[in-house]
């Protein structure tokens, strides 16, 4: 053999022993994600819907839909650390250039787990999700075997209706968008064009959400930490307040036992409901009086000062990009065919601000999460603990991976990290729109200043009130309170 083809044969083998450590990466990764989400769809699962006594078919069925639940969320999961993932193996291959054991992490491997995400995003945004849905409430076409292939048939005719009218939709949409002989040709190119166009839309309409919902969640987080978190005792006694809690819970027993005890037959549901207002007014009470001076003192002072910090951090990051975008026309989010790591570093600050970036990414996806779950459209949204429907388990999984394949174009978007969108994640039309993510830029930088000060002012004022003991004053009654009270 000429050694010209010896060369060549071993590039070849070369590049299938690289594809398929690849290959066996992105398996292990995706199972990894599977068995972690499965755990946390079975905690939160109703068991009766599961169990097999009354109806096997259900039973199936709702473990099918379960399995495509859990494919949607390890998908988000992914979303979600896709970009953290490539800007800490870039930093890695920057530290480490000749490192033999982190020779598989590459250009290619990066590059194909981009493309995995949004091929699977869209499978399951399109595909899975919708016929998790059907398929729970299908029942087969009347006249009809009962079975599970006739809920499959039924489903899968459902779907593909739904499939040609969305499809519709969009091809309607995108000729009236762009009317010349080019687009229209391009209408008939499925794959090309249709799902990336598509996944365009869900991709902005996530990327709206994330501006809705992250500086509201951002505020939202400075009252979850209170809740969560022992305060510090701010010139108030524990011990009175603990006592007082303690007489008023035995008071309120007492009268509970006399009106039960009474031949009368009377009401005793609003002093119970008042009962068990109290006894949980008294156990906030002795989990603060337990706890120790450096969890009042130092914890909860510490977490509200890093959500500040992190939340400023975020609003100049912000700030700085609308000043890039208007001098700089390189400061635009754009779409990249080829990952080349290892060669520079995304950020000014080397390591320590790429790990900036990647903490203020996760930041930034707990605040959109924290606050999609604390708006009150979607707070019946929340799932409860061993009592979550399939329906709500469904609802939940598209919600969350509508927010989570958003993240990496509403991180570059607003300019948190400079890595560059890999694969079709950077062909979406209007990343190239400058008053777009401008007007973005600009609305998520008021919106989170006004949500901070307001939410934090109210805080402030709330703990001085209650630290002074102001909120024990009677409310004054006002002169046209006194005249219009009817006698």
């Amino acid at each position: 053999m000429a050694p010209v083809e010896q060369d060549a044969l071993a590039l070849q083998e070369q590049l299938f022993h690289a594809r398929v450590r690849e290959c066996i990466i992105c398996a292990l990764l995706f199972a990894s994600l599977y068995i972690l989400c499965h755990f946390i769809i079975t905690h939160f699962k109703k068991h009766t819907d599961f169990v097999a006594a009354h109806d096997d078919e259900d039973a199936a069925v709702n473990r099918i839909a379960l399995g495509l639940c859990t494919f949607t969320l390890a998908v988000a999961l992914g979303a979600v650390l896709l970009l953290p993932f490539s800007i800490i193996s870039n930093e890695v291959l920057l530290s480490f250039p000749q490192n033999y054991y982190i020779q598989w992490l590459n250009g290619s491997l990066i590059h194909g787990l981009w493309n995995l995400i949004f091929l699977f995003s869209n499978l399951s945004l399109v595909f899975l999700m919708p016929f998790a849905y059907f398929f729970t409430e299908s029942e087969g076409f009347a006249g009809s075997k009962k079975g599970i292939m006739a809920r499959v048939y039924e489903t899968s005719v459902v779907l593909l209706l739904l499939t040609l009218l969305v499809l519709g939709m969009v091809w309607v949409a995108s000729a009236i968008v762009s009317n010349n002989a080019a687009s229209r040709q391009s209408l008939y190119d499925l794959w090309e064009y249709y799902l990336p166009y598509l996944y365009s839309c869900i991709s902005l309409f996530g990327v709206l959400l994330l501006l809705l919902f992250t500086p509201f969640g951002l505020s939202t987080m400075f009252t979850v930490t209170g809740k969560l978190l022992v305060k510090p005792r701010l010139l108030e006694d524990l011990d009175e307040q603990l006592s007082c809690t303690r007489l008023e819970e035995a008071a309120v027993s007492r009268r509970i036992a006399d009106k039960a005890s009474c031949w009368l037959h009377l009401s005793v549901e609003p002093l119970r409901e008042q009962f068990f207002t109290i006894r949980s007014k008294r156990r906030k009470l002795e989990l603060r009086h337990r706890a120790s001076a450096w969890q009042r003192n130092l914890g909860y002072p510490l977490a509200m000062l890093g959500l500040l910090a992190l939340t400023g951090i975020s609003l100049l990051i912000v700030c700085f990009h609308v000043l890039e975008l208007l001098l700089d026309d390189a400061a635009m989010p754009r779409g990249i065919q080829d990952a080349s790591l290892g060669q520079v570093s995304f950020s000014f600050f080397g390591s320590f601000g790429a790990a900036l970036q990647v903490i203020l990414i996760f930041y930034l996806m707990v605040s959109s999460v924290v606050g999609f779950y604390s708006s009150p459209l979607f707070t019946q949204l929340l799932p409860e603990r061993q009592d979550t429907p399939l329906t709500k388990i469904i609802g939940n999984c598209v919600s969350l991976l509508v927010l989570s394949s958003a993240l990496p174009v509403f991180s570059r978007t607003l300019g948190i990290t400079r890595f560059d969108l890999l694969g079709d994640f950077g062909r979406f039309n209007w990343l190239g729109n400058f008053y777009i993510i401008f007007l973005y830029n600009m609305g998520f930088a008021v919106l989170t200043t006004l949500c901070l000060v307001k939410r934090v002012s109210w805080a402030v004022q709330a703990e001085l009130i209650r630290a002074f003991g102001l909120h024990k004053l009677p409310l004054p009654v006002t002169r046209s309170r006194a005249l219009g009270k009817p006698s």
